[in-house]
């Protein structure tokens, strides 16, 4: 649609006695508006409705996701998880049975939680409170339970090998029948402790504990 600009002019006649008047008419260019913003602008309402519409399908399959993998939800840092396990309280979460290779459990307070026959293999429970966890039958090859507090848990039947143990890590009161301590550094304190209550063989890797532990 072209704008019209119009201008009136006034031409004094003196052998006139009435004014004498003139009016031109001239056109202008009709601006250019982008497609895009003219569509937004004449249907604001549909634009809106896009915009929601797109995202209540994020948020649904979102859900979806997490719903139809419940074990993601205790799956920690980095490529293995994607709810966070460390410096959590964990208190009788149930891990039973997961596989959480590398889970990262550093500082967490795992009171009395339930880890039997979890693979936890290079697992870290650096700093971690697992005061009464059950951990028998797990798979804990290369863990990390340094500083860690250890005392009256179920260790029976595990397998420790290669296992880290070093600063003030404590087993005490601690079940250890038939679990593996191959190469596991412990303090002499801590072994000889050990050494005390250790019995039984470990059903998978067929190795006694005491010898495991180096008893003399």
């Amino acid at each position: 649609m072209a704008l019209l600009n119009v201008s009136f002019a006034f031409k004094p006649h003196f052998s006139n006695p009435y004014a004498h008047y003139s009016c031109s008419i001239s056109r202008y260019p009709t601006p250019q508006v982008p497609r895009k913003q003219l569509e937004a602008t004449q249907n604001p309402i549909a634009t809106f409705g896009e915009s929601v519409s797109k995202a209540s399908l994020l948020a649904v399959l979102s859900a979806s996701l997490f719903l139809a993998d419940p074990a993601l939800a205790f799956k920690g840092g980095g490529p293995y998880g994607q709810e966070v396990t460390r410096g959590q309280d964990l208190t009788g979460k149930d891990f039973s049975g997961k596989t959480l290779i590398k889970q990262d459990f550093k500082t967490s307070i795992l009171r009395q939680a339930n880890f039997k026959g979890a693979k936890l293999l290079g697992a870290s429970f650096f700093d971690a409170d697992l005061t009464g966890a059950d951990l028998s039958d797990a798979d804990l090859r290369g863990a990390d339970f340094s500083l860690a507090n250890v005392t009256k848990a179920n260790l029976s039947n595990a397998n420790l090998e290669g296992a880290l143990a070093t600063g003030n890590t404590s087993f005490r009161g601690s079940n250890i029948i038939g679990a593996d301590f191959t190469d596991v550094p412990l303090r002499d304190d801590q072994r000889e402790y050990l050494c005390k209550v250790a019995d039984g063989v470990n059903p998978t890797t067929g190795n006694a504990t005491r010898e495991t532990l180096v008893c003399n």
